[in-house]
C-alpha cells in the first residue's frame, strides 16, 4: 500500500498542464498556468526569482527551506505558502532529504460581468483580496487544500463525467482553503438567508404537485419538511389564508383533471382515479361545485371552443 497518496501524480506529470483551465469566479477570471506535483532532490535549490502572477506552494512530503523577500523559513510536510506578484523567493530541499511540492500557478484577471450572482461575487472578492495581503511566510495547510490537487488529477485521469467542472471547482477550493489558512475567524461577506416561511410554503406546494395522485395528508407533507402538522398549517394560513391544505390539494388535482379532460378521451372514471379522486361520483360532485358543470360537460365545452 502506497503511504504517499500523491505518488500517482508523478505518472502523468504534465497531464493537468496540457488542459486549458480558465475559471470564471465572481468578477474574476482565473487562468491556470501550472498545476502539478514536482520533487526537489536533497540539496536542490531554485535561486531567487519572482512571478507576475500568484503561485501557491504546498509541501506534501519532505522538508526544506524558503526565503521570502529577505526572510528565511523552514518547510516541512503539511505546510503552505503563497508567492504573490513580484514577491522574490528562493526554494531548496534539505541537504539530507528530498522535498515534494504541489504547485498551482494562476493569473487572476478582473473581468466585470453583469449577470454574476452577487453573493458569489462578494465571496470571490473577499477571498482574492485576502490572498493579495497574505503574510509572506509559510503556515500549515489547516484546511487540506492539498487534497484538491489529487481530486483534480484523478478526475482528469479517469475522465470522470464532468471532470473539467470538477477541476475548476478544485481550483476555487484551493484558493479558498489557502485564504482560510490565515483566517482569524472574521469574514466580511455573508451568505443569502432564506425566508423560511416562503421556502416551506413553496417546498410543500412542490411536494404536493409531485404526489397529488397519492393519498396525501397534512401529516406526511409536514414530515417531508421536518416540521409538525400544526406548523405547516400556520405556513399555509400565512402564505395563502383562503386555502387550507385540503383546498390546495383539491385545486392541484382539479387542474390535472381539466388537463386530462382537454387532452384525452379517457373515461371519466379513469380520469378520477388517475388524478387522485377516489371515484367518478366524488369527482362529479367536486367538479360541479367548483365549476358549475360536470366533467363530461366541461370536456364537450373545451372541444367546442378549440
Amino acid at each position: 500500500m502506497n503511504s504517499f497518496p500523491y505518488e500517482v501524480m508523478f505518472e502523468k506529470k504534465d497531464m493537468m498542464e496540457r488542459l486549458e483551465i480558465i475559471v470564471s469566479w465572481g468578477h474574476y477570471e482565473i487562468r491556470v498556468l501550472r498545476f502539478h506535483l514536482t520533487s526537489f532532490d536533497a540539496g536542490r535549490f531554485i535561486d531567487f526569482h519572482n512571478h507576475a502572477e500568484f503561485e501557491f506552494h504546498f509541501i506534501p512530503r519532505g522538508k526544506g527551506a524558503v526565503i521570502l523577500e529577505d526572510t528565511p523559513y523552514s518547510l516541512a510536510e503539511g505546510m503552505f505558502y503563497l508567492t504573490g506578484p513580484g514577491v522574490m523567493h528562493y526554494q531548496e530541499a534539505s541537504p539530507e532529504e528530498a522535498m515534494d511540492e504541489l504547485c498551482l500557478h494562476v493569473d487572476i484577471v478582473p473581468r466585470f460581468k453583469s449577470d454574476v450572482d452577487p453573493w458569489e461575487a462578494a465571496e470571490a472578492e473577499e477571498c482574492i483580496e485576502k490572498l493579495r495581503h497574505l503574510p509572506h511566510k509559510p503556515t500549515q495547510d489547516t484546511h487540506n487544500a492539498m487534497h484538491c490537487f489529487l481530486e483534480a488529477y484523478e478526475a482528469a485521469d479517469m475522465k470522470y463525467r464532468g471532470f473539467y467542472t470538477s477541476i475548476k471547482q478544485s481550483v476555487i477550493s484551493i484558493l479558498l482553503k489557502a485564504a482560510r489558512a490565515w483566517d482569524s475567524g472574521d469574514t466580511g461577506a455573508e451568505a443569502p438567508i432564506r425566508d423560511m416561511l416562503e421556502h416551506r410554503y413553496h417546498y410543500a406546494i412542490q411536494y404536493i404537485e409531485a404526489n397529488y395522485t397519492n393519498n396525501l395528508t397534512l401529516d406526511n407533507v409536514a414530515e417531508k419538511l421536518n416540521i409538525s402538522a400544526r406548523q405547516l398549517q400556520r405556513v399555509f394560513r400565512s402564505m395563502d389564508e383562503n386555502r387550507p391544505f385540503s383546498k390546495i390539494v383539491e385545486d392541484i388535482r382539479l387542474r390535472a383533471v381539466c388537463r386530462r379532460l382537454e387532452e384525452s378521451s379517457m373515461p371519466i372514471e379513469q380520469v378520477a382515479q388517475t388524478e387522485g379522486f377516489s371515484n367518478a361520483t366524488y369527482l362529479h360532485s367536486v367538479f360541479r361545485r367548483r365549476f358549475g358543470m360536470t366533467p363530461a360537460a366541461y370536456r364537450k365545452w373545451k372541444q367546442a371552443i378549440n
